[in-house]
């Protein structure tokens, strides 16, 4: 997979280095904007037992 993005992205080596970067930032910030807090009330995280009966 990293070989197929290598190759598919324009310019040289350092711009294909920034644009990898940038697209790793904004899939890490999609993630934490809008995917972990959809996943976040199904985790079992937050359930605590303790305390409880």
């Amino acid at each position: 997979m990293y070989g197929w993005l290598w190759r598919h992205l324009p310019g040289p080596a350092l711009v294909r280095v920034l644009l990898l970067l940038v697209l790793a930032a904004a899939v890490l910030a999609a993630c934490f904007v809008w995917v972990f807090p959809w996943i976040a009330p199904f985790m079992p995280f937050n359930d605590t037992t303790v305390g409880e009966g």
